[in-house]
């Protein structure tokens, strides 16, 4: 089974040179253990019986809670690096595939899903159509989806061009141990995430900038300040709805 378009995702090397580490330290490095994580987690809905796609599972950091939360958790990502430590991790409990996002998942059922979970992966991709509307096709009516992503505000600062563009950028990890990786990602607007999910028939039910714990505090005292004042990440939870005619205008068109 293969959905992998022709080019490569844009932070795929990144991924295969960090993914040893980050299998390591994705539980207590602080700007994810103990920022979005917990707000990322407090969007979910109750888990006990519910099937649950983890769209860009990586090392499987959520799939593993989610399975403790009583969920049937199905897994992809593109990164092979990334889903071996998942499976090490998940240990056979949940069905994980290699898989990219930016194409279909057609080995996925229609209306097979209660939930979907993209936890930091989408400003990954520059166009949001295609995994938007494979997350509704999958999803049973009135589904969830809660991800998070890069907040438009933090992004901002490695614009090249308008804020009101959806462009490349990056950044160098220096977090994760070892050597500094160059990590390639998709700068874009507040608009174009809220348009992206509108025309894909989804509505947002809670949208949270999270605030760094009394555990980042402890671990990073520098960055807690920093992020008491400027927000890193944006979570957000919607619901599946029916989606708009496709001749309606964007809003503010």
């Amino acid at each position: 089974m293969s959905n992998t378009p022709d080019d490569k995702p844009i932070a795929l090397d990144a991924f295969a040179a960090l993914a040893e580490r980050y299998a390591r330290l994705i539980g207590i490095k602080p700007h994810n253990a103990y920022y979005e994580q917990p707000a990322t987690r407090a969007l979910v809905p109750r888990l006990n019986g519910q099937r649950v796609l983890d769209a860009g599972c990586g090392t499987a950091i959520y799939s593993l809670w989610m399975l403790e939360q009583g969920a049937e958790v199905v897994g992809v990502d593109v990164s092979p690096e990334m889903l071996e430590y998942g499976r090490q991790r998940a240990g056979g409990r949940a069905e994980l595939h290699l898989a990219d996002l930016r194409a279909p998942l057609d080995f996925l059922a229609d209306e097979s899903f209660d939930g979907v979970l993209s936890s930091l992966v989408l400003h990954y991709l520059e166009d949001w159509q295609v995994p938007l509307a494979e997350f509704h096709r999958v999803l049973r009516p009135g589904g969830w989806l809660v991800f998070s992503t890069g907040h438009p505000a933090a992004e901002y600062r490695d614009a090249k061009s308008s804020y009101f563009e959806v462009e490349q950028a990056g950044m160098l990890w220096r977090g994760w141990g070892g050597e500094p990786v160059y990590v390639p990602y998709f700068r874009r607007p507040l608009s174009a995430i809220t348009e992206a999910l509108w025309r894909a028939g989804f509505v947002i039910e809670r949208l949270i900038e999270p605030l760094p714990t009394e555990e980042f505090r402890q671990a990073n005292p520098q960055d807690y300040e920093m992020l008491l004042k400027k927000p890193a990440f944006m979570c957000v939870r919607a619901r599946k709805v029916e989606p708009p005619p496709a001749d309606e205008p964007e809003r503010g068109a």
